[in-house]
């Protein structure tokens, strides 16, 4: 890894914060310093999703397509989800979605951590994913305590990740780190809005107009402290 590093002509990862990242000591695993080494021969490149499968206008897994002019469909799609997973039909409730590896690197710790203030404040949530043996029975302990406002499926599903995007309000990316991430930009496509730590392309990719980094046209609720307060707020912020 090292001599890659030292002797390729470039070196790319897969966004500009995220190669700004791997020359901290905090996140570049003993190779920090070869990083800043190499200097401008190192720089990032936004990661990207295949806009013509993730298209809400043309999806054929989801309960009816829409697009940014003709929203009403995303409601349809966000209650045949609720239906579908024995959620509350609840229209006020805020429904966020996860579809992730469920690992303490994606921060799904935090979320857990963080549940019950959540599911007191209205909030539903829908998980897809698998992982650490521990995490998955965590998320299945939820379910358990929260009928009609959790609901887990240990496992993937393509067409059931195309759902739970369509269908939600918000998806969270709560990551201790993400060299990019594709699901908040799944998310970005069907207009459902991200939840996610200031990192990597995280932070290149979900714009917040409150914060030290606060920009103009917010996309989404972004947060800073990976701990399940820091957490609760972006999501209370979205309720």
């Amino acid at each position: 890894m090292k001599a890659g590093l030292m002797f390729a002509d470039r070196v790319t990862t897969v966004s500009p914060n995220y190669a700004r990242e791997i020359a901290t000591h905090e996140f570049g695993c003993g190779l920090d310093g070869v990083i800043r080494g190499r200097g401008t021969a190192v720089r990032g490149i936004i990661n990207g999703i295949d806009d013509t499968v993730w298209n809400p206008a043309a999806d054929t897994a989801i309960a009816q397509r829409y697009d940014a002019e003709r929203l009403a469909g995303k409601m349809v799609c966000r209650s045949a989800l609720q239906a579908e997973l024995g959620l509350a039909l609840d229209e006020k409730s805020l429904l966020l979605t996860i579809v992730s590896r469920l690992t303490a690197q994606k921060g799904l710790d935090l979320l857990l951590a963080a549940l019950p203030v959540l599911v007191r404040a209205g909030v539903q949530l829908a998980v897809q994913g698998t992982g650490e043996p521990a995490l998955e029975a965590a998320f299945r302990m939820a379910q358990q305590a929260h009928p009609g406002r959790v609901h887990v499926h240990i496992g993937y599903d393509e067409a059931r990740a195309h759902r739970l995007v369509a269908g939600a309000d918000v998806i969270a990316v709560p990551s201790r780190f993400e060299p990019c991430g594709l699901t908040q930009l799944y998310g970005l496509r069907y207009g459902t809005l991200p939840v996610v730590r200031r990192v990597g392309g995280l932070a290149d990719t979900v714009a917040d107009d409150v914060g030290l980094a606060a920009r103009a046209s917010p996309t989404g609720f972004v947060f800073d402290e990976a701990t399940h307060t820091a957490l609760e707020r972006a999501v209370l912020r979205a309720v």
